[in-house]
Parts: structure tokens; C-alpha cells; sequence
């Protein structure tokens, strides 16, 4: 089982707190730093304000060498198709082959109004539409253009410059519908991932991704399956009371909804989610400061999964 540190910079962190978080994933072992794709805080001030997830992910792929990129995941409202293609390539270039793209629909109208951005009422298609052509500017051989004519998006003659190290590379499909998510993870996705769910809700909701991909006539295996759920642990009962009252939860809750608890704890629900098949599971960590909670996830819990 892979572990990967998910982070949520819009609720107040710099560049460089995101920096030296990505810096102790890479030199705790982890496989991979990810980063939420949201301009405004859902609680606090915020302060100092939030950072754009791709210019983030750029200068983490030049200080960093090892572990994965990404966003979980970039919202279809904040770019265009053609431009979110051009950036993400780019960044790939630039982390030689490191980054994975999550992509969802958006959610948070809020933070549209509050920087601009239009919220349309259905955005499932604005979606679908992306990852058609995001896939389709990459996958046109060199030399040769693209073009497409959609609802929401038209393009004529596109060079579908530049491509990406990785070919293909890997797209996050993400989730909790029980129809048109899991079509959209069989027809695009090498990952499909679940975030927050309900944790009995896990096993139905990989099942309904399976069902779908056999509907599309492809192997289920050949998706990876994750889910991404926060991360508060402790060496002891004390310890972890500290760090839930540090993000303002309760012990009771994070033990219900989370990978949480002291460290036998935190190892017996990530060995449920791997006997329910999730093959990745990203560790929501609020408290970027707090860099000895990712140590003791490296040191005392990671060694006790299987490979």
C-alpha cells in the first residue's frame, strides 16, 4: 500500500510551508505530496492567503527529486481545458516525469464568487469535456493536430503542444457519485478516488467503479483504487488528543471518519482499506507544522503494512 501526504494550503500556508512539507514526504519515504486546488479557506482567516496549486506544483517539482506530484484535485471551473493541458505538461517537463492529474467538477462556489471566477449550475459536462481534451491534446502524435467541438468547448488546428514526459500520463478521477463518476474513472482515470466518504462506504463505492469499468469493456484491475481520509495520529492516547485539538476536531470523530487514533489504530484501518482493495490512501494532514506527525506515521506505522 502506497502512503501519500495530502495537504489543504488555502486554510494558511506559504509556499515554503508546502515546501518543507513536500521535503519530509520525500525524505520520510513517502510516495507522493499532494495539494488541494482551492482559493479560499473554509474556516480561519486563511492568512497568508492562498497559493495556485500548479505554480505551487512547479517549484515543488524543482526542489524535489523523488516522490509524486499532484492536486486532489483541480477543479474544471478555474481554467481552461487547452491552458490546464499546456501547465500540467509543463510541469511534468519540469519534475521529469512526476506529476498525476486529479480532476473534478468544483464544488465550492463561494470561493468563485469571491475571486471572480463564473460557477456555472452544471459543471459535470464542463468535466467530461476537460478530460477529452486534455487526453486528446496529449495523446496527438507530434507533428500532427487537434481538434474538437464540444458544448463548452471548441478548438480548431491545436499544435497540442507541449506533451508530457509521462505518455500517459496518469489522470485521478474522484468521486462519490454512484453513476457518472465511476463511467467517467472506466473511460479515463488510471486511479479512481473517494474522499471523506463514510468509511463503511468505501467497499460500494470501489464496487460501483468496477461495475463500471466491466461495463466499458475494461479490466478493473488495471485501475489503482485510493481513498483519501485525515490523518491524525498519536504514539500515545495523549499525543493524539493533542493533535485533534490542534486541527479543532474530536478524538471521537476523527476515529470515526479518519485514519486516526494511536498507532495500532491508525495500522488496523489502513489494513481495512487494503483488504477492501485501496491500493493508495492519501493522509489529509492539516497541521503543516506539525512535521513530527508525519515522522511517526513513517517511522512506527508504515513499516507494519504489507507492501
Amino acid at each position: 500500500m502506497q502512503l501519500r501526504i495530502f495537504t489543504e494550503p488555502q486554510q494558511g500556508a506559504s509556499y515554503d510551508d508546502q515546501l518543507a512539507v513536500a521535503q519530509a514526504t520525500e525524505r520520510l519515504g513517502f510516495d507522493a505530496f499532494f495539494r488541494s486546488d482551492h482559493y479560499l479557506t473554509m474556516g480561519g482567516d486563511g492568512l497568508p492567503g492562498p497559493t495556485d496549486s500548479w505554480t505551487a506544483l512547479a517549484g515543488l517539482a524543482r526542489e524535489t527529486s523523488r516522490i509524486k506530484l499532484g492536486t486532489m484535485v483541480t477543479s474544471a471551473t478555474f481554467r481552461h481545458p487547452g491552458v490546464l493541458a499546456i501547465q500540467v505538461a509543463q510541469v511534468d517537463q519540469m519534475s521529469g516525469g512526476r506529476v498525476e492529474l486529479g480532476l473534478g467538477a468544483g464544488w465550492f462556489e463561494r470561493e468563485h464568487a469571491a475571486y471572480g471566477i463564473p460557477f456555472p449550475a452544471k459543471r459535470f459536462g464542463l468535466l467530461t469535456e476537460q478530460l477529452e481534451l486534455i487526453t486528446g491534446l496529449w495523446s496527438t502524435p507530434v507533428g500532427e493536430t487537434y481538434s474538437f467541438s464540444g458544448e463548452h468547448y471548441q478548438l480548431v488546428d491545436s499544435p497540442a503542444l507541449p506533451k508530457p514526459v509521462q505518455s500517459p500520463l496518469p489522470i485521478i478521477v474522484g468521486g462519490n457519485g454512484p453513476k457518472r463518476t465511476p463511467a467517467l474513472a472506466a473511460r479515463f482515470a488510471a486511479e479512481y478516488n473517494t474522499s471523506f466518504p463514510e468509511i463503511a462506504d468505501i467497499p460500494r463505492r470501489f464496487d460501483a467503479v468496477r461495475a463500471a469499468c466491466d461495463e466499458a469493456g475494461r479490466d478493473p484491475s488495471s485501475l489503482v483504487y485510493s481513498a483519501a481520509l485525515v490523518l491524525c495520529a498519536g504514539a500515545t492516547e495523549a499525543e493524539f488528543a493533542r493533535r485533534a485539538a490542534a486541527i479543532g476536531r474530536e478524538p471521537a470523530e476523527l476515529r470515526e471518519h479518519g485514519i486516526a487514533g494511536t498507532v495500532s489504530e491508525v495500522v488496523d484501518r489502513l489494513g481495512q482499506l487494503r483488504e477492501w482493495g485501496a491500493g493508495r490512501v492519501y493522509l489529509q494532514v492539516l497541521d503543516l507544522a506539525d512535521l513530527e506527525h508525519l515522522e511517526l506515521v513513517a517511522a512506527d506505522v508504515a513499516p507494519q503494512l504489507p507492501a
